[in-house]
């Protein structure tokens, strides 16, 4: 009887699949808990603002149509806000489809890919899964070495991946190293920035990495409305870019790839300013709270830039996450990162803080 696995592509055989942050329904019906907090997935934990969810409710009448597959209204949107054309604009099932759109774009089993140890899970995934060669350089203070990465450059290089915010670090890199780093990128390799985190950066550390579309036509900007917009579960993502590379991700972009309730949940959530201040302001008040109750229980923390910390536990991570769910408290164990000691933590509400730091002490005083 043939072996349905060996008849799968090469990467496909041997590709372990993302593994995304326990659901609370998950839970619930493992262990028979309730009032479950969930610190896991980087998700918005005010909710969805007023704006896209009178948008939503708008158009739930023409839900029997299908969706513009142009996103017209949205791409026009954004396309404003970021003083850019629609066409340099391509829409994704969330940002990472748009990874996976270049990889197929650009990609074939004879070109390399760089990227930072330490980085997203879905940049192995999606150069396997074509064939092509991961290259991963060491990180420096668990965030990219650039000048390292440079130098692993090869005439079959053809992509570098590079988060910045990085997650599940949540390190930063300056706007001058980053600019620096793409200037010195040769004309046959592709730049992709993943920027899923740049709305919770500071007003003195943000990187105006938009302008830089003028000057390197080798730039990919990727962003999402998953994490400050609050709508991780319409999963609507975007990137910014040449009009060329525009045009070849939309070659390989599935029609309808975007629901309806989600272009118009995402182009009123762009214009709802209060919802977004709120949520950064929250990010900013949780991110001490959290970080200050890790110093009372005299453990170690990767300063964050993003809506994440990642804390070292100075113990192996995952029997620790696994009592914290017995506590009803999901976190992050992060070992596929090549993190066993450390755990990330999303930032929550005041009180969902509160409980997990609650949780953590009492699991560390009884190990």
């Amino acid at each position: 009887m043939t072996n349905i696995y060996s008849l799968a592509v090469e990467g496909v055989q041997k590709l372990i699949p993302y593994k995304a942050g326990k659901p609370i329904e998950e839970l619930e019906r493992e262990l028979g808990i309730s009032n479950i907090v969930k610190l896991a997935s980087n998700e918005n934990p005010l909710g969805i603002g007023e704006k896209a969810k009178v948008a939503i409710q708008n158009a739930i009448a023409d839900l029997a149509l299908y969706p513009d597959g142009s996103g017209f209204h949205l791409k026009n949107t954004l396309a404003n806000k970021y003083a850019v054309t629609p066409d340099q604009i391509t829409l994704g099932n969330g940002s990472n489809e748009i990874l996976e759109l270049v990889a197929r774009a650009f990609l074939t089993p004879e070109n390399e890919v760089i990227f930072s140890q330490h980085a997203f899970a879905v940049y192995p995934i999606v150069t396997q899964a074509v064939g092509a060669k991961a290259v991963v350089t060491p990180a420096i203070n668990y965030g990219h070495d650039l000048l390292g990465m440079l130098e692993k450059i090869t005439s079959k290089t053809r992509l570098v991946f590079i988060a910045n915010p990085n997650n599940p670090t949540g390190t930063l890199l300056k706007q001058e190293a980053i600019e620096h780093f793409i200037d010195m990128l040769p004309q046959h390799v592709i730049c992709v920035l993943d920027e899923a985190y740049f709305e919770f950066v500071s007003q003195t550390e943000s990187v105006d990495s938009v302008s830089w579309l003028q000057k390197f036509p080798n730039l990919i900007i990727t962003r999402t409305f998953s994490k400050a917009y609050g709508l991780a579960g319409l999963r609507v993502g975007y990137s910014l870019s040449s009009v060329e590379i525009a045009d070849l991700l939309n070659r390989v972009r599935q029609p309808f790839n975007n629901n309806s309730l989600a272009l118009v949940a995402a182009q009123a959530a762009l214009n709802d300013v209060e919802h977004v201040r709120a949520t950064v302001e929250n990010n900013a008040a949780g991110m001490k709270q959290l970080t200050d109750g890790f110093a009372e229980l005299g453990l170690d923390w990767i300063p964050s830039a993003g809506n994440f910390v990642s804390v070292d536990l100075d113990q192996q991570g995952t029997p620790i996450y696994e009592k914290l769910l017995r506590k009803g408290v999901i976190v992050r164990p992060v070992d596929v990162y090549e993190m066993p000691t450390f755990l990330r933590i999303s930032i929550g509400t005041p009180a969902e803080n509160a409980k997990f730091l609650t949780a953590l002490k009492e699991v560390l005083s009884n190990v």
